[in-house]
């Protein structure tokens, strides 16, 4: 994948299951205004992959999905899962298929408590501002195990994590790299004290890597502590650095934090560009409210803006973020956040907030 020297992107919209309908069909209304806007174009491809389509052909997507998707310059994801499919199936049917075969090592899961949010940590939210850079190709989750006699007293199950040097030096390298472009901290997480072979492993490459970045600060926690600390003291945390597991479920709790999953973005990131990166909001896919109308597009939104920023559409990006930003300060919220008001016109008060911010009327 190269970035398109036309100002035109080829754009797979995978909306998937569940309110990932919902949020996609937005976070495309706020996308085509925008790129109109500033000039761009964003030629679509849908593909209606997910559980529906497990039904009707016995597998989350088609045999050549992915030769159908390297032929994008970025992937839009909404929501994966049914009630009625097992994680497992409907997960390592789409999702993380995309994530390895296109190598986005990187889940790049940004945290920020926005103007207008109350969060939980009510004394410390103005310091809630982080971004934990998750190792997403390998790791806890990794297809290595088995299950042995199956429905008898003795069943078995066996799970290995995989860790490889490559693997987590890349990933390390990234967050010190980042974190040189904020306030040069980076919080690693660990287990050492009691996963005695990979989590130690881990430890002695970031600190090698660290080596090569003498202006950034690592501090290593083990991921129990820095899950109480990130409820207690968030503002002594800007990069958190964590392993498959780890970062999975420290940035849902970050997410909690600055007042809904519904907000949190994410990119799935191959920062050398040879693949297509995906983008998505990492909320599941809410059965409990389709077609309901109540579904928080936001962060569909922000993790599109994220992949407009991956398209080195800075300004674009910036635009929606701070769109988004002046909607939820004027109280224009769904009911995940304490508002009143369905998807549809939060989805419009972005856009008026971006064209506004933009002098057009």
């Amino acid at each position: 994948m190269t970035l398109s020297a036309t100002g035109t992107y080829r754009i797979a919209a995978v909306p998937g299951d569940g309110i990932g309908k919902e949020t996609v069909a937005a976070a495309r209304r706020v996308l085509d205004v925008v790129a109109q806007n500033e000039g761009f174009t964003l030629n679509w491809i849908e593909y209606p992959w997910g559980c529906d389509y497990y039904f009707e052909t016995g597998r989350m997507m088609p045999v050549d999905g992915i030769s159908k998707l390297a032929e994008s310059d970025a992937i839009l994801l909404g929501a994966v899962g049914r009630a009625d499919v097992p994680d497992h199936v409907s997960l390592w049917g789409l999702l993380i298929p995309i994530r390895r075969s296109f190598d986005q090592y990187v889940s790049l899961r940004p945290a920020r408590l926005l103007p207008g949010i109350e969060s939980p940590l009510a004394p410390s939210r103005e310091a809630l501002d982080v971004v934990i850079v998750r190792e997403n190709t390998e790791g806890e989750y990794s297809e290595v195990g088995g299950r042995l006699f199956a429905g008898q007293p003795g069943e078995i199950a066996i799970q290995e994590a995989v860790f490889t040097r490559v693997g987590i030096e890349r990933i390390a390298r990234y967050a010190f790299e980042l974190a040189g472009t904020r306030t040069g901290r980076v919080a690693s997480a660990t287990k050492s004290n009691g996963i005695v072979h990979t989590m130690p492993f881990w430890d002695e490459v970031v600190d090698e890597v660290a080596q090569d970045y003498p202006e950034v600060e690592l501090t290593r926690f083990h991921v129990d502590a820095l899950a109480a600390l990130l409820v207690l003291d968030p503002g002594r945390f800007d990069v958190i650095l964590g392993s498959n597991l780890f970062g999975d479920i420290l940035s849902d709790l970050a997410a909690a934090l600055v007042g809904s999953i519904g907000i949190a973005p994410c990119g799935n990131i191959d920062p050398t560009r040879r693949n297509p990166s995906m983008f998505e909001p990492i909320h599941g896919s809410a059965p409990d409210i389709v077609g309901k109308g109540i579904a928080n597009p936001i962060g569909q939104i922000w993790s599109a803006a994220m992949m407009l920023e991956h398209l080195q559409e800075f300004k674009a990006a910036s635009g929606i973020i701070a769109a988004i930003e002046s909607v939820i300060a004027s109280g224009i919220k769904t009911p995940d956040l304490g508002g009143t008001h369905n998807t549809d016109e939060v989805t419009d008060a972005v856009i008026s907030a971006y064209l506004s911010s933009t002098g057009v009327k």
